[in-house]
């Protein structure tokens, strides 16, 4: 049976049809969501071409185990999909030696509160290009208490640093967004 690709295919199909091999199938997931993942690796990796080698890697990694997926209702997919992404992005980050700021350096330590009208007028992209700018180990943090929503004791277990790390991490990230936000208003 071929598959419409511009129709809004049901997932629980195309999950059926992907443990079975089907490359459209396949292609119609990929084209539903490599924006949006794309979007999620750029968060972690700033170099584009590494990070859409880490997007095809965690491609890769979802139809390779989707026969172990279990559907459960529309966004299961994609929410699958992003766990894997987020973990292809930290094991790029550990082989190429996350490295953690130190919360000494003044320069970081600009204490002014950003005005909530600046953030409102900045658009996604500008945002996510700020973000691209934190040191590494700062922009994980970020990432994964902000956007992934976990705690800093999870976040401590999947880097393998502390809870204390892992919160100055955090406060660094934010530091440096505020000083960043008020120089570009």
């Amino acid at each position: 049976m071929r598959i419409d690709l511009h129709t809004n295919t049901d997932e629980a199909l195309l999950v059926t049809r992907c443990k079975k091999k089907d490359e459209q199938a396949q292609k119609i997931l990929y084209m539903r969501y490599v924006e949006d993942m794309m979007v999620l690796c750029m968060r972690y990796i700033s170099d584009r071409e590494d990070a859409r080698e880490v997007l095809m890697d965690a491609f890769l990694k979802f139809y390779n185990s989707i026969s172990d997926f279990e559907y459960r209702g529309e966004g299961s997919v994609k929410a699958w999909l992003k766990k894997i992404v987020v973990s292809y992005c930290l094991m790029f980050l550990r082989k190429n030696r996350l490295t953690f700021e130190s919360t000494d350096d003044e320069r970081y330590h600009t204490e002014i509160a950003a005005q909530e009208h600046i953030v409102e007028e900045m658009n996604a992209k500008e945002i996510l290009l700020l973000i691209h700018g934190l040191p590494a180990g700062c922009k994980t943090v970020f990432n994964l208490y902000i956007f992934e929503g976990q705690t800093h004791k999870e976040i401590a277990q999947t880097l393998g640093i502390s809870e204390g790390t892992s919160k100055s991490q955090l406060h660094l990230a934010k530091s440096i967004l505020k000083s960043k936000i008020l120089i570009n208003s």
